[in-house]
């Protein structure tokens, strides 16, 4: 079923947020990426999925310009943003969150969250020296965004516990806090519930869903629990190799024949295939 904007429009009829056409990218000899387009419209979950190493992550590394890419072209909001330095690219609206947690021991969980704000705030001598007239009023306006996110997220029991000393499923719900601070229009999310138990997985799909919907935001998500893809996701896209192998609806998308044979082996989609027909 397709989400419903403001206004009563469908996520399948919104404009494009993100578009990626023919993008190709090479490590030496090897071709991780081979003519991938896909396109993501506004307030729709697309789930980008695939076996490992089929180049879903090196696919939004180069949406977000750690990669630039070897040939094609990647436009956000209209706008072609290929080969766009990360920070520009944050700078437009796309904020992300890591296959690996990327939050910073000996801080608090507050103020890994208040990082997120960094695209938006703008230090400089003159406000330090007028602090109390400028950078303050500056400061406290990013406070309100924190803390409206901490309680968005239902993190105010341990906002000021050191982030190292909390659960994985809690983490996962800090990084995606720390996203959501940026107020981005685009969410990446690489592999958000890795690691979880089914509890902690179901609370993070629901915070996802509610992001969309409260907030607004797009959302691109890699992700491996299957069932996950099929509850939130809109439509999907399925690498293998580096090449689209499917895509449309989830259940249909991961159903395909090549997806399961990329999954399990050929022989084994073979037998598997058997056995839904007996």
């Amino acid at each position: 079923m397709s989400a419903q904007l403001p206004g009563g429009l469908a996520a399948a009829d919104g404009p494009i947020v993100l578009s990626c056409e023919g993008i190709e990218r090479s490590f030496g000899g090897l071709r991780a990426l081979k003519g991938v387009s896909l396109d993501l419209r506004q307030g729709e979950i697309l789930g980008l999925v695939g076996p490992n190493g089929s180049g879903k992550t090196t696919m939004v590394n180069v949406v977000t310009g750690f990669y630039p890419p070897s040939a094609g072209r990647v436009t956000l909001f209209g706008d072609d943003i290929t080969a766009m330095k990360p920070h520009r690219v944050a700078a437009r609206g796309v904020a992300r969150t890591f296959q690996n947690l990327a939050l910073f021991k000996g801080m608090s969980v507050l103020d890994n969250i208040l990082i997120g704000r960094h695209t938006h705030m703008h230090p400089s001598a003159l406000g330090a020296l007028f602090y109390w007239w400028w950078a303050e009023r500056e400061e406290l306006a990013h406070r309100r965004v924190v803390e409206d996110v901490i309680e968005f997220m239902q993190l105010q029991d341990i906002r000021d516990e050191p982030v190292e000393v909390i659960p994985l499923g809690l983490q996962k719900r800090v990084e995606l806090a720390r996203a959501l601070v940026a107020e981005p229009r685009l969410l990446i999310l690489d592999e958000p519930m890795a690691g979880m138990n089914q509890e902690e997985k179901e609370y993070i799909a629901r915070f996802i869903l509610d992001a969309r919907e409260a907030r607004g935001v797009s959302i691109l998500i890699i992700e491996h629990h299957m069932d996950v893809v099929t509850s939130i996701c809109d439509r999907v896209v399925v690498l293998s190799y580096g090449e689209v192998i499917s895509q449309g609806a989830p259940q249909q998308a991961i159903s395909h024949p090549s997806v399961v044979s990329a999954y399990l082996g050929e022989r084994a989609a073979k037998r598997h295939q058997a056995g839904s027909v007996a």
